[in-house]
């Protein structure tokens, strides 16, 4: 997953199914985190759902529209999740590329993977292979932050998994754009102490000098 970016694929706007439309009009329709859950009943691997999605989990109530839904799951343990969709095809993605459904070399070399509907082109799920190393989860951009699987899933009132909030919000940190901004102005009032001090200590960790950090220092 650190391996350059092989050569080929095709820019998103080139269409991977004719007449599909734009990507964002191929996102319409995605599926729910209940929906996959469903799915994914009873896998062997430590999944969850991530991003925007995973904070109104956190939430216990969809606070915005989402344009799409995103999963995180250990990169060995890919080929079990993928198993859970037959049908479909996996297109990984990266640099700006897709590669409709993507061979080993590619998907060794990128960490995204989009899950599409053959009959219509449609885009349904994102799912990212994150670096672990057996039950350690390993924090994607750096490599020095690790935990336990434990300690980075929780679970929604109807048992559906969802990284946890300051997680979440570290990976928003990166280039955040105005949504991601407000979706931590939204959630920082519940979190507790203990989750505010992780993702200060990470952000300053990360990202120090960030704008996040004066917001957790205030309250």
């Amino acid at each position: 997953m650190t391996d350059p970016v092989p050569a080929g694929g095709v820019v998103p706007d080139g269409g991977v199914v004719p007449d599909a439309g734009d990507v964002a009009a191929r996102w319409a329709g995605c599926w729910r985190p209940a929906e996959v859950a469903e799915r994914l009943c009873g896998v062997g691997v430590p999944w969850c759902v991530v991003a925007g999605w995973a904070l109104d989990l956190f939430r216990g109530r969809q606070s915005r529209s989402h344009g799409d839904l995103e999963i995180a799951v250990p990169a060995a343990g890919f080929p079990e999740v993928r198993e859970r969709f037959p049908g479909y095809a996996f297109d990984a993605v990266g640099s700006g590329r897709i590669w409709p459904e993507a061979g080993a070399e590619v998907l060794a070399a990128t960490h995204q993977t989009w899950v599409r509907d053959p009959a219509n082109g449609r885009y349904l799920l994102d799912v990212f292979r994150e670096p672990h190393e057996g039950g350690t989860w390993i924090f994607r951009r750096d490599a020095s932050l690790r935990l336990p699987y434990e300690a980075v899933v929780a679970r929604s009132a109807d048992g559906i998994p969802y990284l946890v909030p300051e997680l979440v919000l570290l990976f928003k940190a990166k280039d955040s754009r105005a949504k991601d901004h407000a979706d931590f102005a939204r959630v920082l009032p519940l979190l507790g102490r203990a989750r505010r001090d992780r993702l200060g200590g990470w952000l300053a960790h990360v990202h120090p000098g960030h704008p996040w950090l004066a917001e957790l220092a205030r309250r």
